[in-house]
């Protein structure tokens, strides 16, 4: 049913809970697992202009340790597995790929990031996954 299970993450806490659910399903389904971390250029683009080549670098790091994650999660599972890295707005970018990548299911958690980030980031990108997606969207809730 599945082929290419896609989790898209933000780095957060949450996202051991939402990796486990998606190497469960891509497991049960013999898929390639898929993990997708979006740089938001509009993290980097409200800082201040001296500091934006050090925002985006923390915010590359921190993908670089989610990926890392997923890739160990799905490996031990006995999974292929791809990662990728992107800048952009994080909706959109996690919907361009789920549409170029032949994902047949996203995985994403309930929220992420709180706060003046959330703010910053314009609202729920599940949410607007969800709404946008071309695909089904398992939405794992987080506490």
């Amino acid at each position: 049913m599945y082929d290419n299970v896609l989790v898209a993450t933000d780095g957060s806490s949450g996202t051991t809970e939402t990796l486990s659910h998606a190497v469960s399903i891509a497991r049960d389904n013999d898929a390639v697992l898929h993990g997708l971390y979006v740089v938001d250029r509009r993290l980097v683009l409200a800082a201040e202009k001296d500091t934006q080549d050090d925002v985006r670098q923390s915010l590359e790091e921190e993908g670089e340790v989610a990926l890392d994650d997923i890739g160990v999660g799905g490996e031990e599972a006995g999974l292929d597995v791809e990662t990728r890295m992107e800048e952009g707005i994080p909706h959109k970018a996690i919907v361009d790929y789920a549409e170029s990548a032949a994902i047949d299911l996203v995985v994403m958690g309930t929220h992420g990031r709180t706060g003046r980030d959330r703010v910053a980031n314009l609202g729920s990108v599940t949410e607007r996954v969800v709404e946008s997606s071309p695909v089904p969207v398992l939405v794992v809730h987080i506490d």
